[in-house]
């Protein structure tokens, strides 16, 4: 059985711009447009509204002029208003071969704004209709508010599509401009518009205002709409509009009798690239295209996943070129520890991963997440830290900055048993923890090493909470030795490398 094609149209540049903050440069506008036809393998692109200003022209004028030289000006698709053919002059002069015509698809819009019968309105749309003909520009047509007059004036809408009928227009564009439609609405609307009038193309747009836009452009998909409006990253005014990453995934596992033609390999990377031009952060949880979705976390889970992928659905990342990862914190596993350590081609013994999942465990304690990076870096803690047997121990400490006072610290430390406490200031923090440790040297009539070189580093490619690795050279009788210590906190990792130092002599 042959599936019935959607067609997919990107509103992002037009619907998605309309984001609070967001203004995109003629530049990113042909770059963003581009990647949707030539990486996404979207049907068409609504780039603009005319007459907005002479940015936008020259915009839309730089995408059409591309366009034409490479087949895709029947692609482009510029909003347009019923203004007497002032739109349709801006449009000549860009080069628009498609507009979008915007009119009332309510009778509270058409009563309220334009103060106009149905008749009035419908013989400017008329006029405009033919206008754009003489100039070779094929229309489509938005009927605003059209949710809203399904909803309260359905035969107002039934009237003006069977004067649309009548027209020659390519498509009829039905927004749910205020996204209040729910699911079942949006079957039962399309679905009676869908039997009345099957040689129409009807297109549903969706708004996302109650969370219910991929829900919503479900039921249109099975309602028996040909066309779909979606946006990158779900952008648009106020909650935005249908996300298109989320809408095509749904479709491709929820709706096999449909078929679209995006590639969605490439999702991912125009997802990013969106983000980048817009300045509008990708939620870390938002569906395909977030920072986490992909990241099992719990170790339950990674386990699940090494007996038969138990934690899998549908959604493999590969699908939206991307990778699947396991996050190291305070409810990781072994499994966890193995899945990362297997990418870094690394291997542990038993005993030692044990020890290492505990010190993640610990940390994560610390910090929200430990990166694949820090492993390297907690594995030699871990076994450095098997080297000696502990007998001296740093039990507490109290470390005080203020403006105007020497930093001074308060120790803690266990002997072989024995408990000393001292305090002392110094030129940081560090320095005064050490002036407070020589102090209950002196005590023991021992004398520690010269700190001869203090280095700090984090993991490459972690985060801005990395784990902190200081690596400290000491000198005594003429022998040098290095320590580390591992931690969020930098002053808290130089101290635990001075306690393994403080074991070593």
């Amino acid at each position: 059985m042959e599936r019935r094609k959607i067609e997919i149209m990107d509103t992002t540049l037009r619907d998605g711009e309309q984001t609070s903050g967001v203004s995109f440069s003629s530049s990113e506008k042909l770059t963003i447009a581009q990647l949707l036809l030539e990486e996404l393998h979207v049907d068409r692109v609504e780039i603009a509204s005319a007459r907005v200003s002479e940015g936008e022209f020259q915009a839309v004028k730089s995408i059409l002029s591309w366009a034409h030289a490479n087949g895709y000006a029947n692609r482009i698709e510029v909003l347009a208003f019923v203004d007497n053919g002032v739109s349709i002059d801006w449009m000549v002069n860009a080069g628009v071969k498609v507009q979008n015509l915007l009119t009332k698809g309510s009778l509270n819009h058409l009563t309220h704004q334009l103060k106009k019968t149905p008749e009035q309105h419908f013989s400017e749309i008329k006029h405009v209709i033919e206008l754009a003909a003489s100039h070779n520009i094929a229309t489509n047509v938005y009927l605003e508010d059209w949710s809203n007059g399904m909803r309260n004036s359905p035969e107002y809408v039934l009237q003006f599509l069977d004067f649309l009928a009548t027209q020659p227009v390519k498509r009829i564009l039905l927004p749910d401009t205020l996204g209040i439609l729910t699911p079942h609405e949006s079957y039962k609307f399309i679905k009676e518009l869908t039997f009345k009038y099957p040689d129409i193309h009807f297109d549903f747009h969706a708004h996302n205002d109650y969370d219910l836009g991929t829900a919503n452009v479900l039921e249109a998909v099975k309602a028996g709409i040909s066309g779909l409006h979606l946006t990158v990253n779900g952008m648009g005014e106020r909650a935005g509009n249908a996300a298109l990453a989320s809408a095509v995934a749904v479709i491709h596992d929820f709706a096999p009798e449909v078929e679209v033609q995006i590639n969605e390999s490439s999702i991912y990377k125009v997802s990013k690239l969106v983000e980048t031009f817009s300045g509008v952060r990708i939620p870390s949880n938002k569906p395909i295209v977030g920072d986490h979705v992909f990241t099992q976390t719990a170790g339950i889970h990674a386990d699940g996943d090494n007996k038969n992928n138990l934690y899998f659905n549908d959604l493999l990342p590969e699908r939206f070129g991307r990778k699947r990862s396991y996050a190291l914190g305070k409810t990781s596993g072994k499994a966890n520890i193995e899945k990362n350590l297997q990418e870094l081609g690394l291997k542990l013994n038993d005993a030692d991963l044990k020890k290492v999942t505990q010190r993640v465990i610990e940390l994560g304690d610390k910090k929200e997440t430990v990166t694949k990076e820090d492993l390297p870096y907690i594995i030699s803690d871990v076994l450095d830290s098997n080297l000696y047997e502990e007998k001296v121990i740093v039990k507490s400490y109290a470390l005080m900055n203020a403006m105007g006072l020497r930093p001074s610290a308060t120790i803690s430390v266990s002997i072989e048993g024995e408990q000393f406490e001292e305090n002392a200031q110094g030129d940081g923090q560090f320095n005064a923890f050490m002036n407070a440790l020589a102090n209950v040297y002196k005590k023991k009539g021992r004398d520690l090493p010269k700190l001869i070189d203090y280095a700090v580093r984090i993991a490459p490619g972690s985060n801005s909470d990395a784990l902190c690795e200081t690596i400290i050279t000491w000198e005594i009788d003429l022998r040098i030795f290095i320590t580390r210590g591992l931690d969020s906190d930098q002053t808290v990792s130089a101290i635990k490398a001075t306690q393994k130092m403080l074991n070593i002599i």
